[in-house]
């Protein structure tokens, strides 16, 4: 199939790449010149700007927007409702506000256009490892695009398959899921980053107990220097709490024992707010959650060594960069 891609950074670029990879043919545009020229030259199509990428797909068009959230999308789909034309399709992957979605889908059907939002999970790791997607819009333009999405996603892979598992629907078990009508799939995502936040968080505070334990405040005999790059390694092993994020963890600890490389000041994207938001609207206690984004807030005055743990998993799974203490 034929993708229009707009927005070639960590994850965009390499969205085309892993499309293309699996027979797929892309369109791309992004507004570093060097970026489309990085693609075009691995295979891609590029396109000055919008109208020229409008003109370069077929139709029905499909066009994949990966942008931030907020007004670089939000102007970008703006933009290509007054060029795209009826039966042609917008899909939003990045972590766009689900209500936006909502919003977003049923102005978008009054001009014949169909819109599909894509939660899409992976990072820098996407196009090895496959990118995790929920998604959101009508069933049958999912299906439509499901050559797409089935290129993007991990497949089955050797994860065992889940024990009296039923399910007439294999999506899941090969990565990717429609969720449900426009909004879900983000909505789903942001659940996801929400916990993801609980999980990290609780990692940094484990690991600042383990670093901490050498403190001067506490009897001598109590002091243990320990190497926590060793105990994240034998935890990756066997270990109930084994996961990618500790393998994330263990590498940072073994290039960088202390985190020398990270300040500690912690930023959030916003998932974690609206995950917060969504649990107020629906009466719903988080208190994992809610602290795991509060303490965020307070990495930005004070960090300690579990901040910059947080920091280090960000990196390796994103390549999100710190953001400056205020």
């Amino acid at each position: 199939m034929q993708l229009g891609i707009i927005g070639l950074g960590r994850m965009g670029g390499n969205i085309a790449r892993r499309l293309m990879l699996n027979g797929h043919t892309t369109v791309v545009y992004d507004r570093n010149t060097a970026f489309i020229e990085t693609l075009t030259a691995e295979g891609a199509t590029g396109a000055a700007d919008l109208p020229a990428l409008v003109a370069g797909l077929e139709k029905p068009r499909a066009v994949w927007v990966m942008l931030p959230a907020g007004a670089p999308t939000e102007d970008t789909i703006d933009t290509l409702s007054t060029l795209l034309e009826a039966g042609d399709t917008i899909i939003d992957g990045g972590n766009t506000f689900y209500k936006d979605d909502i919003r977003r889908a049923k102005a978008l059907a009054e001009k014949g256009l169909h819109y599909i939002d894509v939660g899409t999970s992976g990072g820098v790791w996407g196009l090895e490892r496959g990118y995790c997607m929920m998604i959101g819009g009508d069933a049958d333009v999912v299906k439509r695009l499901d050559p797409l999405f089935d290129s993007l996603a991990p497949g089955m892979g050797d994860i065992p398959r889940t024990k009296d598992r039923k399910s007439d629907d294999d999506r899941a078990e090969r990565g990717y899921i429609h969720a449900g009508p426009a909004g879900s799939g983000h909505f789903v995502k942001m659940i996801h980053n929400g916990i993801e936040y609980g999980m990290m968080q609780a990692f940094a505070e484990g690991f600042d107990i383990l670093k901490t334990k050498a403190s001067t405040n506490l009897p001598e005999d109590q002091r243990f220097d320990l190497n926590v790059a060793d105990i994240a390694e034998v935890w990756r092993r066997g270990s109930v709490v084994s996961s990618w994020l500790l393998d994330l963890t263990a590498d940072a600890l073994a290039s960088d024992p202390k985190l020398d490389g990270f300040s500690g000041s912690v930023a959030d994207s916003g998932e974690g707010r609206w995950t917060i938001e969504a649990a107020m609207e629906q009466s719903v206690p988080v208190p994992v959650l809610s602290n795991s984004l509060f303490s965020r807030y307070r990495s930005r005055g004070q960090g300690t060594f579990g901040d910059k743990i947080l920091s280090a998993q960000r990196f390796g799974f994103g390549g999100h960069v710190e953001t400056s203490k205020k």
